[in-house]
């Protein structure tokens, strides 16, 4: 099965695998249905998980039933138990929606919702993150997860962001991270797919960030909380929820 996930992962356009996914995604929680580990998203529970991967496949990562990975699952807690995100009447800018909240934002009464993206199929604005369409201080919270490390001049991105993100507002900005690596590593002379899956994780990679970026941000003019969410978590809510113990939580604020 990991190797048939890793074909199709690397074959098929992203596009494209969004609309697939709304056909296999309800045959594939009926198949792997049980009660070993939990979604935290929709509440459903499975004897499995399934791998993910572009380069080296992660075992037990993917729900069946929301597509979520573990980012999104302790995201999900994240914005749940230590925000107000799920009450308070908000305008949320989100960049390339993931399938695990697009339809369940987009169905919240309390958030003003907007969605953006230049390929996605799910997003509202097609527009490029070094080049946004909104006016100055127009969003309470943005959330941009896992599309930084995609783009070339991600300075630009985070200078947009803080553009256009709200005096007082906050945001959430996850990256793929190595916070063994302390400076981020990028060579645009990498150009073959395979290399770059190899190196960089992804084929559509463009760096692997080091612990330097939070530094990056802040000094774009971002206020940061390098956020260890999984440590408030027991050992046995971050297994069944298949979380990655340790991943930190980007979050920003704009004074």
């Amino acid at each position: 099965m990991k190797r048939i996930f890793k074909i199709i992962l690397n074959v098929i356009p992203r596009p494209i695998l969004i609309r697939l996914s709304y056909v296999v995604r309800p045959m594939l929680a009926l198949f792997l249905k049980g009660s070993t580990f939990t979604d935290p998203i929709d509440g459903k529970s499975f004897r499995s998980f399934l791998p993910y991967g572009y380069g080296n496949q992660r075992n037990n990562v993917l729900s069946p039933s929301t597509l979520s990975l573990e980012r999104h699952r302790l995201l999900w807690l994240y914005l749940k138990h230590e925000t107000d995100f799920f009450s308070a009447e908000k305008k949320v800018l989100h960049f390339a929606p993931e399938q695990a909240f697009y339809k369940r934002f987009m169905s919240m009464k309390n958030l003003d919702y907007t969605t953006t993206d230049l390929n996605s199929p799910l997003a509202d604005v097609k527009a490029d993150i070094c080049d946004l369409p909104f006016k100055d201080n127009s969003f309470d919270i943005i959330l941009c997860n896992h599309v930084l490390e995609h783009i070339p001049d991600d300075t630009k991105a985070m200078q947009e962001l803080f553009r256009v993100m709200k005096p007082g507002g906050w945001g959430i900005f996850q990256i793929p991270q190595d916070l063994k690596r302390e400076v981020t590593f990028e060579d645009d002379s990498i150009t073959d797919k395979k290399e770059r899956a190899k190196i960089f994780g992804q084929y559509d990679h463009v760096r692997i960030y080091g612990r330097d970026y939070f530094d990056k941000l802040r000094f774009i003019g971002f206020k940061v909380e390098e956020v260890d969410y999984t440590s408030k978590l027991s050992e046995d809510d971050i297994e069944k929820y298949c979380l990655a113990k340790g991943e930190i939580i980007p979050v920003v604020h704009k004074d």
